[in-house]
């Protein structure tokens, strides 16, 4: 347990995607600059009052439970033992690495097979595969989801296990990938309204669920907003932001922080929890089985 609190928070936020920044004698980040890292161990952003250590930081804003923050943090900190050169206050900055997606497989067979038995519409798979924001990697045939700027370019990337036969699959960014863009879907400008998860995955359910949604529509990939706050910029013509987190007390608490802070820039904010579950695709996977169908 040691090892997880421990972890050096610069080296981890950076590996997470965030730019940081040393200030004086503590260390923040471009994405949210009210945030302070002190002796590389502990945080506090001061806007929301809260603060911690590496775990506590994963279960806030990469929107992890317990046992799935410390287990990211060991393995983490395993890979980080066996490099071969240890971490450590006056080790020399690494340049970090620059954004690459993972090579695609050759067809997507197991991302598609997976996402079927989560429960998503066919037509919402090939939707998203033929907009080129999913597809299957090579190595370890990840789902793959695509975050891509306002040009179109893919500057973000979240990997998602298509095998958790032994319990959750594996889950997380691709190094360098901007968590201020994140997944989202293309942006309708005759529509007002944009809809925000904190999953991909859940984002996909949604759709299964309201075949209408096809735009408009943003996955944070975590807790942290920066992500809607681009997708607003880019698009001043959106009034309303429909907020549809997990119903869990992490997704509601962020929920409540981002609903005041979007009504003080004078948008519409609603909260709109899944009716089943803890989120949006245990909501789907529900519905399925109280119907006893599968999604089409």
């Amino acid at each position: 347990m040691s090892i997880a609190r421990e972890t050096d928070l610069p080296d981890l936020l950076s590996h997470l995607g965030y730019s940081v920044q040393q200030i004086g004698s503590y260390y923040t980040t471009k994405e949210m600059d009210s945030l302070r890292i002190k002796d590389r161990r502990s945080w506090r952003r001061y806007s929301e009052q809260t603060g911690g250590d590496a775990i506590t930081f994963l279960q806030h804003f990469c929107g992890k439970s317990f046992p799935e923050a410390v287990h990211y943090l060991l393995s983490y900190n395993g890979r980080a033992r066996d490099s071969p050169s240890a971490r450590s206050k006056e080790s020399v900055p690494k340049e970090k690495t620059p954004f690459a997606l993972p090579v695609p497989n050759g067809d997507n067979r197991r991302v598609y097979a997976y996402l079927r038995k989560r429960g998503i519409a066919s037509q919402v798979i090939n939707g998203f595969i033929h907009a080129g924001l999913l597809y299957e990697d090579a190595q370890y045939h990840n789902c793959v989801f695509i975050g891509r700027d306002g040009a179109g370019q893919p500057v973000f990337a979240n990997k998602r296990g298509t095998y958790d036969r032994d319990g959750a699959g594996f889950k997380g960014d691709v190094p360098s990938s901007n968590k201020a863009v994140a997944f989202r879907l293309y942006c309708d400008p005759t529509k007002p309204e944009v809809y925000v998860f904190e999953a991909p995955i859940d984002l996909m359910s949604f759709c299964t669920m309201h075949r209408e949604i096809t735009k408009n529509a943003v996955a944070l990939c975590c807790l942290y907003d920066g992500a809607l706050e681009t997708y607003l910029k880019e698009n001043p013509g959106l009034k309303q932001i429909i907020l549809c987190l997990d119903a869990d007390q992490p997704g509601q608490t962020a929920a409540a922080q981002i609903k005041a802070k979007y009504e003080q820039k004078g948008y519409i904010v609603t909260v709109q929890q899944p009716p089943m579950g803890k989120d949006w695709n245990e909501c789907l996977l529900a519905e399925h089985h109280e119907r006893g169908d599968a999604a089409r």
